[in-house]
């Protein structure tokens, strides 16, 4: 079994036992509710650990760690990456943003379970609150896993970062291709790619790319696109 907290630790990122206690729940909760709806394909317990949880927490490993004050996960699904950062950094405040209800649902379950505070969630289209006063050009952070390829994901996080914070999206073996792709989509939106940080997992568990923005300047007025846009017409 693969000790992913004596990896963290070994990184510079070590875990408490009450927060070793609290991803433990997670996961129990996510098995548990996988049962009934489709939350993740991976439910061996290493590969949960590794894939899902030491994933999620490896943007408290970089160098570019913002040490942000308020995060939103575009795109979370069943919580990555942002229930396991705000599990471990509980100053956080959290946004969790899906289209799809019933996992707000397990999501919701979750959060009263491990009696987390200042975790909003958010039912809906990126390209929707994206234009929402309240949600444009406001966050420190943004992030997003396994979400669209990275000329359409830019139009969906990209709007929720204020000028000066930091969006980071992970992405396989594929990140610099898509990054290479994606360098209009990135400016039109506000954005310059700040860093592109490769990383292993431990174990036989490969490698990861997380690709780093910061915003240099508000979200132009005329994006995000309609809903169904960006996925139709990426910006290239």
């Amino acid at each position: 079994m693969v000790d992913i907290f004596a990896a963290l630790e070994n990184r510079g990122l070590p875990i408490d036992a009450a927060a070793r206690a609290r991803l433990g729940r997670y996961i129990e909760l996510l098995l548990a509710w996988n049962e009934r709806m489709n939350l993740t394909a991976i439910t061996e317990p290493e590969a949960i650990w590794v894939k899902h949880i030491y994933d999620s927490l490896t943007v408290f490993l970089s160098p570019h760690d913002p040490s942000p004050r308020s995060v939103i996960d575009v795109g979370t699904g069943a919580g990555f990456p942002g229930l396991p950062m705000k599990i471990v950094r509980p100053e956080l405040s959290l946004v969790l943003l899906d289209a799809r209800e019933k996992r707000l649902r397990f999501l919701e379950a979750v959060v009263a379970d491990l009696g987390l505070q200042d975790v909003r969630l958010v039912h809906g289209r990126a390209e929707v609150l994206g234009r929402d006063p309240a949600y444009r050009d406001r966050f420190d952070l943004a992030v997003a896993r396994a979400v669209a390829p990275l000329s359409v994901l830019a139009e969906l996080f990209l709007p929720f970062v204020r000028p000066g914070g930091l969006a980071v999206a992970w992405k396989g073996e594929r990140g610099r291709e898509e990054l290479a792709g994606a360098g209009r989509a990135i400016t039109a939106l506000g954005a310059e790619v700040a860093a592109v940080e490769p990383l292993a997992l431990p174990g036989a568990y490969g490698s990861r790319v997380l690709l780093w923005f910061r915003k240099v300047h508000p979200t132009p007025e005329r994006y995000p696109r309609r809903p169904g846009e960006p996925e139709r017409r990426p910006l290239r």
